[in-house]
């Protein structure tokens, strides 16, 4: 196979792909290019390799060598990064009351898929797969976010989170993005996976490029405030006034409401630079036949004109099929949290 062939059999693959790129002393100078391989668009006799730094740029005619190489293992967001986008999803998702505990949030007043104490939740995603009482995407208000310094010992710390869920008549419960040093510290202190937690006690927190999510689709109809057919799709009945409280609370919060007439519901969020999905649902009657996507490519839309650039979505661990749908859309795991409750 000689090299031109070689070329045209590796575009959209990974490569890494060396290349001559001038003389010193006679004699020749060669570099390596390690990334996505693709044509140039305005010249057929160059390739562009899509390197971590930006595209390089190659002649034809200078490639010496060039091979596949496997996906690069993926980099770890900081701790940082981490404690921002967990706090710009507890944004997203309001909960009626949100006490600050240093850089901690106390939370109640919302709900969840548990079936104790609140209505359990309609199945929010396109899939046949979800068993009753357990959505795919979990729904937090009532646990304690815990992300950076409570500015108080842990177990003073844990002693106001059990506190604020008696005042508030919720279960003492802690959220926290798994491995990271507030999950070694709360564990450490006995706190112990919450098991019972039927929506899903280990989540995965997914984030999508917004220009890949908004291929073109059919006309989904957007609204800034949730209707009562949106409401009929969403949650297959009237909402509480805790369910319309968070997800439709009318102030302080950008929100949009796509809905396919009969067949199925999203909600989008924006919070800063980021659009939470959440509440996608379509009917069993009318699924596998892309109204999902349908959805959230319109969702998609609007948060690329309202300025986001990134989806970001939280899946129960357990629900594979629903990962699967997300992933088949291009949105991948950004980091995992989990329920604690005292041990």
């Amino acid at each position: 196979m000689d090299r031109v062939e070689r070329l045209n059999e590796l575009f959209g693959a990974r490569v890494a792909l060396r290349y001559r790129f001038g003389e010193r002393d006679g004699r020749a100078l060669y570099s390596d290019a390690v990334g996505e391989l693709s044509r140039d668009e305005t010249d057929d006799a160059a390739v562009v390799v899509a390197t971590r730094r930006g595209p390089v740029r190659v002649d034809r005619s200078a490639v010496v060598a060039v091979r596949a190489v496997p996906p690069p293992v993926p980099r770890r967001p900081s701790w940082a990064a981490v404690a921002r986008l967990e706090g710009l999803c507890a944004d997203a998702w309001p909960a009626q009351v949100d006490v600050a505990l240093g850089a901690w949030r106390l939370r109640a007043g919302g709900f969840t898929g548990r079936a104790s104490g609140d209505r359990v939740a309609a199945p929010p995603t396109e899939t046949p797969d979800w068993h009753a009482g357990r959505p795919a995407a979990v729904e937090r208000c009532n646990a304690a976010l815990a992300i950076g310094d409570p500015g108080l010992p842990l177990p003073q710390a844990l002693d106001a989170v059990r506190a604020f869920a008696a005042a508030h008549g919720v279960p003492a419960r802690v959220q926290v993005p798994m491995g990271s040093p507030w999950d070694r510290a709360v564990a450490s202190a006995g706190w112990v996976l919450d098991v019972h937690h039927e929506a899903g006690a280990e989540v995965a927190v997914l984030v999508g490029d917004l220009r890949r999510l908004a291929v073109p689709a059919e006309t989904v109809a957007l609204a800034p405030r949730a209707d009562d057919a949106w409401w009929e799709l969403a949650l297959g009945r009237a909402p509480t006034p805790v369910e319309r409280g968070v997800l439709d609370p009318g102030t302080g919060l950008r929100t949009a409401f796509g809905l396919l007439p009969g067949t199925g519901a999203i909600r989008a969020a924006l919070v800063e630079d980021h659009l939470h999905l959440s509440r996608l649902r379509v009917r069993p009657d009318a699924r596998r036949r892309g109204h999902g996507r349908t959805l959230t490519a319109a969702a998609a839309r609007w948060g690329l004109e309202q300025g986001a650039r990134w989806a970001v979505l939280q899946v129960a661990l357990h629900n594979e099929a629903a990962r699967g749908f997300y992933a088949g859309l291009g949105c991948v795991e950004h980091h995992r949290y989990r329920y604690l409750v005292p041990g």
